[in-house]
């Protein structure tokens, strides 16, 4: 009858069309479809619970019974049939609701409600239950299941706390399997289970350990009840009440599409948007429940200036002539945007420095970079053909070097998986060891210590015009690795992709945001500043812990003479500036993310905040300001007893760890890489899901474990971490830390990434 696939689609590879009968309408489809997709092309609403599209078919709920007289060969089935499992045949007939039908629907819908709880008016599911339309309009209008002694309803404890994120209420659980089938074949954590059997069978975890994925938000959505609430929504609020604006998420740069669903000024949460083209109907939990960080205390509400060394409110219109005129005077600035802008932010940033300032010491990334990926960044990605998600799919081989796509990119991640499961694609990875999401991927390990991966990939066989190479922004900290990855690509015909993190990354690589011809990255605009060449800084949405040298970055704030920051919140950057000028968070602004393929991603504002002003309009004034400032004259200079007043900062403390004398030779290689729930300050507020983040520990080799146990110390040249130890498969001459799960991170209390560390028991 044709073969379907892992996703309960039509398996599409040499395809043959068959036409059948559904309801009296002649529809044609691929041999392989589903009867329940044959019907839904032709317009005719099956009702189901059990059945998505992007699910394998179970037949577990049995509500869409349909009625088949005639199988393609002149015999019908003698009774209803699951219409979601049946693939559809030549000649066939199906009738969706004649009497047979329409029995068997009815009373599978009546045997559903016998045990199901009359709670609608509670239930975070009313106004958008399935179950509720569907007892409407296939159910009975009168139940005949009457509750008296010996015969009541099947009850639980109630609520189950499956993981912190999500609360179980057994007795509203249909057995549709939807949760445990996305857990085990869409995000590949399969601990949420369906248990005991019979008339007592409910859903679980194995043994009763916590729920634990990356992607748990998912059930809660796809539930067809309300047995499955999210913890921090249940009781909030009801559908009815909520306005619903499509979005995209700001957490990484593969652009997944959301539903934002607020009222009344606030975001009552956010749910998966359906672009097969990207995510499909699925997100990570990061982008599903971390959107309370603009509520937090420290949001910046109006702007700032320093005035006798102590920042004081100020009007708008005094914050931009303030700004203007120091910048003006500076002659020499550095601009920072960071990576959190849109596409037009990064636009707004790249001509204010090049147009209004006159500089090309402009960069977005803050963090580890190298001159090396610099010009990698505007030779091979500005501008470069697209690899798409798409591709993934299609690719015979897919290269994962210096990207751990479960961690850092999890719509890639999700895609690849699916690739995996069809049984198309095959993964490498090159990296320390095999991580959780590589074994989900069933990966390939060519086991490569930091920093040696231009070697490895000098001799990675097996590269062809059907591979893609994926880089992540890692590379930029191991020599010559990127210049290595687009020689490998160029030579053997393969597709390469660079897959930054942030949401803003590629967009202001689009927009021009790096140095472009003589001018300083961020790292030697870091410098300049301290050692004078850089009188002022533009710092837009730059936490100094994630910049590759954190103390320096600091040292450079308090060095220049004039700091303009562009913030949300307040931060080491506010405390620093001389004038601070807040901005708009994506849920209050318009604009549009480049996803890492290229793919512009538009979304609309949520909310419409008076003086709530995006990077770009923030700088338009300024400039317009700046203009002003230059034609009048009534420039700030900082040479003035008055101005250095103003601008009056502490002398800086040089970083403990520049200019320091060479560190003897240390035993291991740090490797590390940021999980995808960590503390990242756009994570703040949400408790339920930070208390779903995975422990940090110390991954070491095998046998250095076994001499060391299960507490160790690692000391590198910024300082030491005391945290449990693991072991993986890594190199004998390495360990691995999460980048920012501990303390202020690696950058700001550890190491640089790739440097030499000591390792102790303790």
């Amino acid at each position: 009858m044709g073969a379907v696939d892992e996703a309960g689609g039509p398996d599409v590879t040499g395809v043959t069309e068959v036409t059948l009968t559904i309801d009296g309408q002649q529809v044609t489809v691929p041999e392989g479809t589903l009867v329940i997709r044959a019907a839904e092309r032709a317009g005719i609403e099956v009702p189901r619970f059990c059945d998505h599209p992007l699910l394998a078919p179970v037949g577990a709920c049995r509500q869409c019974l349909v009625d088949i007289p005639d199988a393609g060969n002149g015999r019908g089935f003698p009774k209803p049939q699951a219409s979601c499992t049946i693939p559809v045949a030549e000649g066939m007939v199906v009738n969706t609701d004649n009497a047979p039908a329409a029995k068997a629907q009815a009373g599978i819908m009546e045997f559903l409600l016998i045990n199901h709880p009359l709670d609608c008016p509670v239930c975070d599911k009313g106004g958008e239950c399935p179950l509720q339309n569907q007892a409407m309009s296939v159910g009975r209008s009168e139940t005949r299941f009457r509750v008296q002694e010996g015969n009541v309803k099947r009850t639980f404890p109630k609520p189950i706390n499956v993981s912190a994120n999500i609360l179980l209420d057994r007795e509203r659980c249909v057995l549709c399997a939807r949760c445990t089938r996305f857990s085990d074949q869409i995000a590949g954590d399969p601990s949420l289970v369906l248990i005991e059997r019979g008339g007592r069978q409910q859903v679980g975890t194995a043994d009763d350990r916590p729920y634990s994925s990356y992607f748990s938000g998912n059930v809660i959505q796809i539930c067809p009840v309300g047995a499955l609430t999210s913890a921090e929504y249940r009781f909030r609020s009801r559908p009815f009440d909520l306005v619903s604006t499509p979005s995209v998420a700001e957490h990484d740069a593969c652009g997944a599409a959301i539903r934002v669903d607020h009222r009344r000024g606030k975001v009552m949460r956010r749910l998966a948007g359906n672009d097969p083209h990207v995510n499909e109907e699925w997100i990570s939990d990061k982008d599903r429940f971390c959107f309370r960080y603009t509520g937090e205390p420290g949001r910046l509400e109006y702007p700032m200036v320093r005035e006798d060394g102590e920042l004081r409110p100020a009007s708008w219109l005094e914050a931009f002539a303030y700004a203007a005129r120091g910048l003006a005077a500076a002659g020499s600035v550095g601009v920072l945007p960071g990576g959190r802008v849109t596409l037009e932010d990064a636009h707004a940033y790249a001509a204010f420095a090049r147009e209004v300032l006159g500089t090309d010491d402009i960069d977005f990334r803050a963090r580890p970079l190298s001159a090396e990926e610099t010009g990698f960044l505007r030779d091979r990605v500005r501008g470069s053909a697209r690899v798409t998600y798409a591709d993934l799919e299609s690719a015979k081989d897919v290269v994962l070097v210096g990207l751990e796509p479960e961690d850092e990119a999890a719509t890639i991640f999700l895609r690849l998986r699916k690739a995996v499961l069809r049984g198309g694609v095959r993964v490498r990875t090159v990296a320390p060891y095999a991580s959780r999401g590589a074994g989900k991927l069933r990966a390939e390990l060519v086991r490569c210590a930091p920093g040696d991966e231009a070697r490895v990939l000098g001799t990675l066989p097996d590269v062809g015009e059907t591979s893609v190479i994926l880089v992540g922004e890692r590379l930029a900290t191991s020599p010559g690795a990127l210049t290595a990855a687009a020689e490998l690509a160029e030579r053997q015909g393969a597709q390469l992709a660079w897959v930054p993190r942030r949401a803003g990354d590629r967009g202001a690589v689009e927009a021009g945001c790096l140095p472009l011809a003589d001018g300083r990255d961020a790292d030697a605009i870091v410098a300049g500043a301290l050692a004078g060449e850089v009188r002022a800084l533009l710092v837009g949405g730059v936490d100094p812990d994630d910049t590759g040298d954190p103390a320096a970055f600091r040292a450079a704030l308090a060095s220049a003479a004039f700091v303009v920051s562009l913030e949300q919140r307040a931060s080491d950057v506010t405390a620093s500036a001389d004038v601070v000028l807040p901005v708009a968070p994506v849920s209050d602004k318009a604009g549009t993310f480049v996803t890492w393929e290229g793919r512009e991603r538009p979304f609309p504002r949520v909310f419409d905040r008076p003086a709530s002003y995006s990077d770009a309009r923030v700088l338009e004034q300024i400039a317009r300001a700046h203009a002003s400032a230059v034609a009048d004259g009534t420039v700030l200079r900082h040479d003035d007893a008055a101005a250095s007043e103003q601008s009056a900062q502490p002398e800086p403390e040089q970083p403990e760890h520049a200019g320091a004398p060479e560190q003897p030779e240390r035993r291991f290689r740090l490797a590390t890489w940021r999980l995808l729930l960590d503390n990242g300050t756009l994570q703040r507020g949400d408790k339920s899901v930070a208390a779903t983040a995975r422990p940090a520990v110390v991954r070491l080799p095998q046998r250095l474990f076994e001499q060391l146990g299960e507490l160790v110390t690692i000391t590198g040249d910024r300082g030491s971490w005391t945290l449990p130890a693991e072991p993986a498969d890594l190199p004998g001459n390495t360990v691995w830390v999460p980048m920012n799960s501990h303390g202020r991170g690696v950058l700001a209390d550890l190491a640089s990434p790739g440097s030499r560390v000591d390792v102790e028991g303790v």
